[in-house]
């Protein structure tokens, strides 16, 4: 297999793991050090990254994924994915839609970024309080520090 249809591969596993909340399958894809990036979660770690999508999983009960792969090559990757669940917080409808860039290192993902567009995901997520301040820097602040509080929650009930 070549180096553009293993990273592919990747990708793919990467994705119908995530369809199926298989969390450890996730975690699989990650090279040992990995680094992760989105408008929630900010600069994790490879331990952070794989913690996240175990947390996402178990709490998306209503998780809906759909997925393409838009380009890739031997150390690049582009895909678009979709998810519809809802919000934990509020009980509230997201579908948020997202760009994602991988960076490979040995058939493993050592760099994912995902690109969405906040102010759309607070207004859904967050509601009126999204409608009116999501597009500000204090709410989205507010979000990413909540965010690494829950992870670090889970984290430590969960070594």
């Amino acid at each position: 297999m070549d180096i553009s249809a293993e990273n592919a591969n990747t990708i793919n596993r990467f994705y119908r793991a995530f369809q199926e909340k298989d969390f450890k399958t996730m975690q699989d894809c990650y090279a040992d050090n990995a680094h992760f990036s989105d408008a929630v979660f900010v600069n994790l770690d490879a331990r952070e990254v794989r913690a996240m999508w175990e947390m996402l999983c178990k709490a998306g009960k209503d998780l809906i994924l759909e997925y393409e792969i838009i380009n890739v090559d031997d150390k690049n990757g582009e895909a678009r994915w979709t998810a519809y669940y809802t919000f934990s917080k509020t009980g509230r409808k997201v579908v948020n839609r997202i760009n994602a860039n991988f960076e490979f290192a040995n058939g493993k993902i050592a760099r994912h970024k995902d690109d969405f567009n906040f102010y759309t995901w607070a207004k859904q997520a967050l509601g009126t309080s999204g409608l009116l301040l999501g597009w500000t820097p204090f709410i989205r602040s507010k979000v990413q520090k909540a965010a690494m509080t829950n992870l670090e929650k889970f984290m430590a009930a969960n070594k």
